[in-house]
């Protein structure tokens, strides 16, 4: 699956084959347990998202929820978009740091950590960075970075 058109993650969940909704899920249930209260699940661009809702924060570039991690099964991967990471270079040092000294080969793009087994991923490593990013922080991130472009 390249896109879905769920409207619900259930929905985006239940039309994976049963292999591919393993692997999502024991991501997602990652995601949910470190995740800082203020950020909101949903469907979003055929994904699983994790945002900052637009009643919290509407000023947004494109008037979406500031999207913060998202999750999606690909045709030949799986991808975990850590917004976070693209924003923050400390971030990203520590999300390369974390895969070197667990043995693992990242293979990133801006933000996109492209992975075909739960194996591929250090997940105490990646629950740490998306632990530690209240909604006011990632705020003040973005706001910072797009003052400056």
């Amino acid at each position: 699956m390249v896109k879905s058109n769920a409207t619900t993650v259930q929905e985006y969940l239940d039309e994976l084959p049963e292999d591919r909704r393993r692997v999502i899920s024991e991501v997602r249930e990652l995601i949910l347990r470190n995740l800082p209260e203020g950020y909101r699940e949903s469907m979003g661009w055929g994904m699983i998202t994790y945002g900052i809702p637009l009643e919290h924060y509407p000023n947004t570039y494109n008037g979406e929820p500031l999207g913060y991690v998202a999750l999606a099964s690909q045709k030949n991967y799986y991808a975990l978009y850590l917004n976070c990471v693209y924003q923050d270079p400390v971030q990203e040092a520590r999300l390369r740091e974390g895969f070197k000294a667990a043995g693992k080969k990242l293979d990133m793009g801006k933000s996109c950590i492209r992975f075909r087994t739960l194996e591929d991923l250090p997940l105490e490593v990646l629950g740490s960075i998306i632990a530690s990013n209240t909604p006011d922080d990632f705020i003040k991130n973005y706001e910072t970075i797009r003052s400056k472009t």
